[in-house]
């Protein structure tokens, strides 16, 4: 049997159970409830006759046993006891005197003659409330003491029934009541607990809670073994979903149910998750570069909120920093081939020429200091930064920028991360070339140290510090800081979903990662030249030859 259909089996039981003990106990008390009530109507007739100064009179008139009964019969009296008796629906009104004779009676016959039950109560000054047996049948009767003014002792009675038959048929008519009311109860009950169970299927899509609890189960498994990370909230911006990878990707920790304001997330991914953003938004989290997309779900019109995807892009990142200074590399061995092949040509042309004393100048002027490609580059001694360097000049070149090393560049010894100081020099190498390029003496100074006095790890591996300037036009931010802020960059690669790179968003937290910093030490602008970006990586220079 399914679930639904046992909880509306429950509910009916639970319905009828409680509509019958209701019904039983109203039926139980029903009956003493009704006597009371017409105990108490025949109470206040009874004392209302008992009181009036016309009955008073009429009682103290006729005392003793000796009395004329047609008198009794055709008196005032009587004629009073029955229309209050006919008004008031009563069985009967009897009035008695102090012996216990009627004085008046609706039979006639009954006029004049002793009371059939006892007066003694009433006529010693008390109520008497009973349910008796008389001459006109079973009744609930109350007798009152008729009391005249400056007497202690009643002078009479007033007795006043209410026949019991009558009782009975308002009790029944009150108990047909009180079940034709738990019948309907019980209908509407049970209309509402099927209406109950046709929602409840509705809104379980026809499941049972068996099926609900798998179905959690499974969607749950599914959510925390995806790679990528999935975290919804709802339409009031409350997180609702979060499984382990986005947790981790976001740095979440808060439990389901807090506000999207409480979570912690970054400006960049903060945005995402307001705006429905389809397409992939490259963001930093921590040490991690993530690419953010979000979707807003609607089902039936209604809005449920946003689901937002998240993709770990830090690996792909480093592998393209490596590719990058592989490529670099590759460009410049590429250049130097190049250019030694054409030199090797010019050289065998003079030599089959027999012109020796100019193939002798010509080699004085490969080996000489006109010989370098990038001024200064005889004071990297680091094999893959030097070949990098030459790379970035030759990219120069091409865009009509000199790129020269500071006079205070020295570097000695071998690179411990040469990708990270690729990325970080490269990207602001990259930066410097693209202000620079297109003005007139377009030139962009770089300037590396190798600062022995910051020596990390056991004096084995020491700081390196980079200075990159250029002659572009400065930072035009108000607030130079902003240039670091996540998406502030004008290049973008639409081969690359959320673009290429974080600019020196993504600088910046490469030398963080590894206990550096990149500042900014110049703004620049008009009259005052370019920028002037300074680095600081500590540890990636093993030690040799710079102690």
């Amino acid at each position: 049997m399914r679930l639904r259909t046992q909880v509306l089996l429950l509910q009916l039981a639970v319905i009828a159970v409680s509509l019958g003990v209701g019904f039983g106990v109203v039926v139980y008390g029903s009956d003493d409830r009704v006597r009371d009530e017409y105990a108490q109507r025949a109470l206040a007739i009874a004392q209302t006759m008992a009181d009036d100064p016309d009955v008073v009179a009429s009682v103290a008139a006729h005392q003793g046993t000796d009395l004329d009964r047609a008198e009794l019969v055709n008196s005032s009296l009587r004629r009073q006891a029955t229309a209050v008796a006919r008004s008031t629906g009563a069985l009967f009104v009897v009035i008695a005197n102090a012996d216990g004779i009627r004085l008046a009676h609706p039979d006639i016959d009954e006029i004049g003659v002793h009371l059939s039950t006892d007066p003694s109560r009433a006529l010693s000054g008390q109520i008497d409330i009973t349910t008796d047996r008389g001459t006109l049948g079973d009744s609930v009767r109350a007798k009152v003491p008729i009391l005249q003014p400056g007497l202690t002792h009643p002078i009479g009675l007033v007795s006043v029934g209410v026949s019991t038959q009558k009782l009975t048929r308002d009790t029944r008519r009150d108990i047909l009541a009180t079940g034709l009311i738990a019948l309907v109860a019980l209908a509407v009950g049970a209309v509402g607990s099927v209406l109950l169970a046709r929602r409840w299927r509705r809104l379980t899509l026809g499941l049972e809670p068996d099926d609900l609890a798998e179905l959690v189960r499974e969607q749950r498994a599914v959510l925390h073994s995806l790679d990528d990370g999935v975290l919804a909230v709802d339409s009031a911006n409350v997180l609702r979903v979060a499984n382990d990878r986005a947790r981790r990707l976001l740095e979440v920790s808060a439990p389901v149910g807090t506000s999207v304001d409480a979570l912690g997330l970054t400006p960049r991914v903060r945005g995402v998750v307001e705006t429905p953003t389809p397409e992939p938004v490259a963001a930093t989290v921590g040490d991690r570069i993530v690419l953010v997309s979000s979707h807003r779900v609607t089902a039936d019109g209604r809005d449920l909120g946003m689901v937002l995807s998240v993709v770990d892009r830090t690996d792909v990142e480093e592998l393209s920093r490596e590719v990058d200074a592989v490529r670099a590399m590759s460009v410049a061995l590429r250049a130097q081939r190049h250019e030694t092949a054409n030199r090797m040509h010019v050289l065998a042309g003079l030599l089959r020429h027999d012109n020796v004393d100019e193939a002798r100048a010509f080699l004085d002027d490969l080996t000489g200091p006109h010989a370098r490609t990038v001024d200064g580059i005889e004071n990297v001694d680091e094999p893959h930064l030097r070949a990098f360097l030459e790379a970035k000049a030759s990219h120069a070149r091409e865009r009509g920028v000199t790129l020269r090393l500071g006079p205070q560049t020295w570097v000695a010894g071998a690179l411990a991360d040469a990708v990270t100081v690729t990325a970080v020099v490269g990207n602001l190498v990259d930066n410097a070339i693209d202000a620079a390029a297109g003005r007139a003496d377009a030139e962009v100074e770089v300037e590396l140290l190798t600062d022995p006095g910051a020596v990390d790890d056991g004096a084995t591996h020491a700081t390196l510090l980079v200075t990159v300037s250029d002659s572009g036009p400065g930072i035009a931010f108000e607030n130079p800081a902003e240039i670091f802020t996540e998406g502030v960059t004008t290049k973008t690669d639409p081969a690359v979903p959320g673009g290429r790179g974080m600019g020196l968003s993504i600088v910046g937290q490469l030398a963080r990662r590894i206990g550096g910093e990149v500042t900014i030490a110049e703004r620049g602008g008009t009259g005052c030249g370019g920028a002037v970006f300074v680095a600081r990586l500590p540890g990636v220079i093993e030690e040799g030859g710079w102690s």
